[in-house]
């Protein structure tokens, strides 16, 4: 059965066909090809191939690329992450600042609780020391 398919679908591809074209007012025939599907399609194929060909090449190799996003000149990235570093480092210091200046503030008002890290220690008093 796959044999009979694939001939008939051959068969079809392969088979001719005329196009006319005509000027609808005097019925003269100005233009005639005999085309198949197979050509059609090849073609079509190759027509394709070539607009998305120029297409990128028309973007690859003109300033058109810069238009993409995401996409720009070296120098311009290496900037972009030398501000990128530098906005991080200034939003460090001023959280910084600011947690000091929060400090100062508590310290001033009397606000603050200092954590002890020691624990008050109940010692006997021995009994040498009361004689």
């Amino acid at each position: 059965m796959a044999k009979i398919e694939t001939q008939t679908t051959l068969r079809r591809l392969r088979n001719r066909y005329r196009l006319v074209v005509m000027n609808d007012d005097t019925y003269e025939e100005v233009v005639t090809f005999k085309l198949s599907r197979l050509s059609v399609y090849i073609g079509m194929s190759v027509i394709f191939v070539l607009l998305v060909s120029f297409t990128v090449a028309l973007l690859v190799l003109t300033p058109l690329k810069f238009y993409i996003p995401g996409y720009g000149s070296r120098q311009s990235r290496t900037e972009l992450q030398v501000l990128k570093i530098r906005t991080d480092s200034l939003e460090q210091s001023i959280r910084l600042k600011d947690q000091y200046l929060d400090n100062i503030r508590k310290v001033m008002t009397g606000n603050t609780s200092i954590p002890r890290d020691t624990n008050a220690i109940s010692v006997p008093k021995a009994e040498y020391l009361n004689d």
